[in-house]
This record gives C-alpha cells, sequence and structure tokens, in this order.
C-alpha cells in the first residue's frame, strides 16, 4: 500500500522544457525568441516570414481569390480575426515579395444588443475598432445585429452562383492584371461613416428573441446563424463576391466536436472546411484555418497587432454552461498536456468532404431554413428508423392528456409547464391560439420540415416561433406554399428519368 510519508522525487522522471536560448532552426544563426511546438523555434525574424508565408501558401494553393475580385474580411475584433486582416494588409504592401491582388473590405457585425450592453459600451467597442479599421486604409462597415431583423427572404435561399470557370481561369486572370498594370480599382475617397448603435424597438426585439431559447447552448448556435445571415446580406448588398472568415485551427477543433454533439455531423465539411459555398453567390474563406491559436497569440504580442475585446454570450461562464464552452475547456486543457490534440482533430476534420448533390438537390427546398447547408439523409427520409422512432417518442410524450403539460416549444406567450391555466393562450378565455393548440403544434411541425436536424434542436429550445425574425418565417411559409402546390400537381409532373 501506498505510504503518505514516502519519497518518490527520486524516481520521477523531470520533463525537459525547451530553452528559448537554443539557436532558430531556420536560420541557425540567432537565438529563437518563441518556441510553437517542441523542437520548433524560431527567431524574430524567421517567425514573421514563417506566418506570413503560410497565410498566402493557403491562398495560393486553393486559387479560389481572383485578381480585382472584392473580398469582405468578417472582423470581431478577436486576435485571430485581426490578425488575419493584419496579413492582407501586408499582403497589399508595396514592398510584399508576393502581393496579394484582391480588393479588401472589412465588415464588424455589434452583438452588444444580444448581450445585454450598454449603448456608451458599445459605442465605445465601435470608436475602438473604427481607428483600427482607419489605420488599414480599407473600406469598412460597422453594423448592429439589430438589422438582421429587418432582412429580406433572399438571405435564406441559396442564390445560383456564377458559371464554373475552366480550370485555366485562374492563370488567364493572373496574366490579364499582369497585363493591364497589375494595380487595382482606385477607391474613391469616402469619410469614415459614424458607428451605428442599435437601440429602441430593435434592441428590444432581438433581446427577446436570445431570452425566448432557454439554454446557452441554442443560444451561441441561433446567434452564429443570424450573424452569418447579416455577414452574407452585407457582402451581397456591397457587391463582394467573398466573405473571409478568422477562424483559426483551434477554434475549428472546438467546432468540429461540438458539431458532431449537436447534431451537424453532416454539415461539417461546410462548417470547418477552408471554402464554403452554401450560400451560392458568396463564398466563404477560412484563410486562417492552418494557424494555431497560440501561433496567432505569439505574432500579435511580438508585431504589436492591435485587437479590441467584444464580450460575448459565453464570457464569464462555467466550463459546463453550454455544449460549445464545454468542448472548448476539454479540448484547451486537453492541448495543454497532448500538444498535437488540436492538429490531430483539425486534420481529421480536414479529410471531410461534402457529399456531391444532384441539380434536383441543389434546390431551395432541400436546404435548411436556417443554417443553408443540405438536409442530411436522416432527416429527408421518412423511413429512417432511429430519426423516425425519435420524432415518434417525442410526438407521443407531447400529446395532450388530463394533467399532462405541452412542449415549451409550442409556446407563443406562456409556459405551460407552470400548470397554470392562465398561462396558456388554449385555455377557457384564451381565444384557442395558445400553445396547446391544433394550429400551433401544425405550425412548428410544417418549421421542423423544413431544418436539419441540429436546428431543429436549436428551436426546439425556443418558447415561441414568434420572435423568430420576419424573413425566417415568411420563408418558411413561401416554402410550404410552394411543397403543398408540388403535391397538388404531383400527377402531371414528369419523374427525373422520364
Amino acid at each position: 500500500m501506498c505510504q503518505v510519508d514516502e519519497d518518490y522525487s527520486d524516481q520521477l522522471e523531470h520533463a525537459h522544457l525547451p530553452s528559448v536560448s537554443k539557436k532558430c532552426v531556420k536560420c541557425k544563426e540567432a537565438p529563437a525568441a518563441v518556441v510553437i511546438r517542441a523542437g520548433d523555434a524560431h527567431c524574430r525574424a524567421c517567425f514573421k516570414e514563417f506566418f506570413i508565408h503560410k497565410f498566402r501558401a493557403v491562398l495560393g494553393k486553393h486559387r479560389i481569390l481572383f485578381p480585382g475580385e472584392k473580398v469582405l474580411l468578417a472582423v470581431s475584433g478577436g486576435p485571430s480575426s485581426c490578425s488575419m486582416l493584419s496579413q492582407v494588409q501586408e499582403g497589399l504592401s508595396q514592398n510584399a515579395h508576393k502581393k496579394l491582388r484582391f480588393s479588401p473590405g472589412i465588415v464588424f457585425i455589434d452583438e452588444g444588443g444580444a448581450v445585454g450592453r450598454s449603448a456608451e459600451e458599445r459605442r465605445r467597442t465601435a470608436v475602438q475598432l473604427q481607428a483600427v479599421f482607419e489605420a488599414t486604409g480599407f473600406p469598412f462597415h460597422i453594423v448592429p445585429l439589430e438589422q438582421v431583423l429587418d432582412l429580406p427572404g433572399s438571405v435564406v435561399t441559396a442564390v445560383p452562383s456564377p458559371s464554373e470557370r475552366p480550370a485555366g481561369a485562374y492563370k488567364a486572370a493572373v496574366d490579364h492584371f499582369i497585363q493591364s498594370g497589375g494595380s487595382l480599382a482606385a477607391r474613391e475617397p469616402e469619410e469614415p461613416p459614424r458607428p451605428e448603435v442599435g437601440g429602441g424597438a430593435h434592441t428590444a426585439s432581438l433581446q427577446q428573441l436570445i431570452r425566448s431559447v432557454r439554454t446557452l447552448t441554442a443560444r451561441e448556435d441561433l446567434l452564429n446563424t443570424l450573424r452569418l445571415h447579416l455577414l452574407v446580406h452585407t457582402a451581397r448588398t456591397e457587391g463582394y463576391s467573398k466573405l473571409m472568415l478568422g477562424d483559426n485551427c483551434t477554434r475549428l477543433a472546438v467546432k468540429l466536436l461540438s458539431s458532431i454533439s449537436l447534431g451537424r455531423g453532416a454539415q461539417l465539411a461546410q462548417d470547418t472546411g477552408f471554402s464554403d459555398s452554401r450560400f451560392g453567390d458568396t463564398i466563404l474563406v477560412r484563410p486562417m484555418r492552418d494557424y494555431s491559436a497560440k501561433e496567432v497569440a505569439y505574432y500579435n504580442r511580438m508585431f504589436q497587432v492591435a485587437s479590441v475585446f467584444t464580450p460575448g454570450l459565453d464570457t464569464k461562464t462555467p466550463d459546463k454552461a453550454s455544449i460549445q464552452r464545454l468542448t472548448e475547456s476539454f479540448v484547451t486543457r486537453l492541448q495543454a498536456d497532448f500538444p498535437s490534440t488540436v492538429s490531430t482533430v483539425y486534420r481529421t476534420g480536414e479529410k471531410l468532404q461534402a457529399a456531391g448533390e444532384s441539380a434536383s438537390a441543389a434546390g431551395r427546398s432541400s436546404r435548411c431554413l436556417l443554417c443553408m447547408c443540405s438536409l442530411d439523409a436522416a432527416t429527408a427520409a421518412e423511413n429512417a428508423s432511429a430519426f423516425k422512432a425519435t420524432l415518434l417518442s417525442e410526438r407521443l410524450s407531447q400529446a395532450k392528456r388530463p394533467g399532462a403539460t405541452r412542449s415549451a416549444l409550442e409556446t407563443p406567450r406562456g409556459d405551460c409547464s407552470s400548470g397554470r391555466a392562465e398561462d396558456c393562450g388554449s385555455a377557457e378565455g384564451g381565444g384557442g391560439g395558445g400553445c396547446c393548440s391544433p394550429a400551433r403544434a401544425a405550425e412548428t411541425d410544417d418549421l421542423k420540415s423544413l431544418l436539419c436536424y441540429s436546428c431543429r434542436l436549436t428551436v426546439k429550445d425556443m418558447s415561441s416561433l414568434e420572435h423568430l425574425p420576419r424573413y425566417i418565417r415568411s420563408e418558411a411559409q413561401r416554402r410550404q406554399r410552394r411543397s403543398q402546390m408540388r403535391e397538388e400537381i404531383s400527377e402531371f409532373l414528369l419523374e427525373d428519368g422520364d
């Protein structure tokens, strides 16, 4: 048996920590200033060259950004997105070795209204970011999240993408760009826009929407979806064909594991891949996906890359507050003891590819109403035994019976789980339009049929569907009418084989 007084100090092996006094592994001359991984020490100059080369190499490898193309940079103020902005600014400078050739713009989504920040705090953050954006010389847009409530229904429809360019189109575009002078179109000088801060009824409606979601897991998922909708709408209205996101390797590893836990396994290739064309005309690009959070932090600290902290829904929350927060804590703590954790998860997810879609499956009706990804097979198939059994069990558990309560998903005004008749709109004197009414249940089922499995879980945690933005509900009604019309004329339609 082990003894308390026994001394094991002589038998334990001490781990040899890498020393920063060793020479750089690249130039072999200058002393190392940063150790990214064990045995991978770089001096200051070599680390900067390595960091810059990785950014331009990933863009050159995929050849997705054509010369002269307008690219919108989504900057949240965090270290990774600000580092991405710094790399683009460095790549467009006159003394760049391999100069970038696209025309960038910047967008910042102010989410202060969703997290309950005051107008003064939001204005202070916007002024700080405006100073950072003005220093770059790029056109920028500061958009409050409240504008998502006024978006058109076209945001949740896949706009047909331009015809695919041939294999040699990229080289031909580069040659034409060089022959035309190799300079981007000059932008007319514009007065810097004043930071917009949402307020009033829109902020109250946004906060009511966030509060209608019971769990923090579903709140974060819904907030990410609304933010992406607003980013895509801004890119479309401003004429940008590419949207560049600042997700780094560590963030994508956490997102991959949390997405699997949330039932988004079929959408992993779109959520974590380098490029994502789910919206058709606007392609999402993640050039920072090869950088770890440690590399980004070192680079920003050594080369004074400014960043602005903006609190989110999970700020100062415990590890078990949500699935995303728990996954992040698990990955980061495991990474501290096993440095290859993030890279292993990331490389595994990098091998995932989206399944090819047929022409009929690429239509609007086959995509999720919220995340715009293709509906997974389990959701679209009617005879999937496991999924059908889950739906049947849920339907039976919510069946109305004496003394039973209904799901909070169908509660527009109150909460039936309280057991009070006045909380249910379908009780006597309630007008028959409450959560237990057949019309409300039918509306919920119709909306579920348009969502993927993960988005169904998010909507299920909402106390009322009436809090959803108008453009989502109108698009749902349009799809339902179109589906009903198709059923009515199905006898006169030819099959694909015919």
